[in-house]
This record gives C-alpha cells, structure tokens and sequence, in this order.
C-alpha cells in the first residue's frame, strides 16, 4: 500500500508434472511474521494447468524443459518490473532437488536479478549424473530429463546443467546449497562441485557468498526428527 519495494521470497519445482499449492504451512511463518512476501510459481514442469503443462511440446519435459528455468524468470521479473513489489536487492529464491536444479539455471539465466538463493539437495551436475547409470536412480530419471548417452539429449541438456553454464565474471546472488551424505537421489557432492564451479568462475568482489552446510546423517529429505528439521529450516531462513 505504502508503494515501497519489499522484501520477497520466491519458491518454485516444475518437475514430475507435481503440483505445488498454494496452501498454508507453518514453516514460513519464520518469513511472513518478518514482513517477507512468500511467492509461489506455478512453472511449467509442474501440473498445476494440467498434463499439458508438463508433457511435451508445449510443457517442460525432455527437450522442451528450458520452458522450466524461462517461466521461473519471468515471474521474477514480473514482480520487480510490472507488479514493482520487489527489487533485485530484496529479492530471494528457493527451490529443492529438482527444484534446486531450477534455482542453479535461473541464477546462470538471470544473475542480477536475486539478492540471495537457496538450493536444497540440489539436482546441479545434470549431464554427468545422468550418464551414469551406476548411480542410484539414475535410470529411472531418464524417463523424466531424457538420457544423454543419447545424442539428441546429450547437447540439450548440456545447455541448461547449471555447473557446466555458469557464467565467468558474472554478479551472482549469495547462495547457501545444503545436501545430505547419505541422500540416494542427489549425490553430496552435486551441491559441492555447484559451489566449487561458482566461487571460482564468478566475480569475487561484487558476488555474494557461497555457502555449503552439508549434513553428516541426513538422506534426501533432511532431518527425520522434527525438531532437527525445524532447527534446519531456521538455519536456510
């Protein structure tokens, strides 16, 4: 009301054609009660507009997926430049495991555009992880991104795997990747080799940090415990 810019945290997934409703949850309480707009995009990738917003040609699997990584920048943009809710200096992003894999390509996309991202297990080492069948899961996933052992997929994919496209010399957000030792769908050291990539390929002076905090017992979905995983979600917030 007052017209000023605030302070706004947006969250996105685009993958497997899952929804993610616009419901309540108390884990962002810790947001809201400090005055921070908690956004959700419905990207396509997710099915929240149906199958065709997920399935090929149109939607963001195989080789129409950069729609993805497009769509979440676009909302960003429409909150900074049309709504003017927001500015790039108080402007965050979030997104877990595959959703990680869509914060890794939006900030190689659109750099300026987030003061922070937060990227949890995130799915950031696409091409050699998927080549791999040896690695759990693996083949089973091509059915969602494609295999790259496939010429076809193979280039694509490249284009869009946030390690191989991050940009050199480039002003990127301060970023905090978290990941699980034990996590049998986002191997460790996905988020590590991400880090390793932005902290030696970005601008070091007007880049934010890079952070890692890499749990020693936790698998792909955090702390078991509930109190663990509160004292963790306080940590990213």
């Amino acid at each position: 009301s007052s017209g000023e810019p605030i302070a706004t945290h947006l969250y996105g997934y685009g993958s497997y054609g899952a929804c993610i409703e616009a419901d309540f949850r108390a884990t962002r309480l810790t947001l809201l009660n400090r005055g921070v707009v908690f956004v959700i995009a419905h990207i396509r990738g997710g099915g929240e507009m149906g199958r065709q917003w997920y399935e090929e040609p149109n939607g963001a699997k195989y080789l129409c997926k950069k729609n993805t990584f497009n769509d979440f920048v676009d909302v960003g943009r429409y909150l900074v430049d049309e709504r003017k809710l927001t500015t790039p200096a108080k402007f965050s992003c979030e997104g877990r495991s595959a959703g990680g894999l869509l914060i890794g390509a939006t900030i190689n996309q659109a750099p300026d555009l987030f003061q922070v991202a937060l990227l949890g297990v995130p799915f950031v080492d696409v091409v050699p992880t998927m080549i791999d069948a040896s690695i759990p899961l693996t083949a089973v996933e091509w059915e969602e991104w494609g295999n790259p052992n496939e010429p076809k997929y193979h280039q694509y994919m490249m284009e869009y795997s946030p390690t191989q496209n991050v940009v050199k010399g480039a002003k990127y957000p301060a970023c905090l990747l978290t990941g699980g030792l034990h996590d049998p769908r986002v191997q460790f050291w996905e988020p590590s080799k991400f880090a390793a990539v932005l902290r030696h390929e970005q601008d070091s002076e007007s880049s934010g940090p890079v952070c890692v905090k890499m749990d020693m017992s936790a698998g792909h979905f955090s702390a078991s415990d509930r109190y663990k995983y509160l004292k963790e979600l306080s940590f990213d917030y």
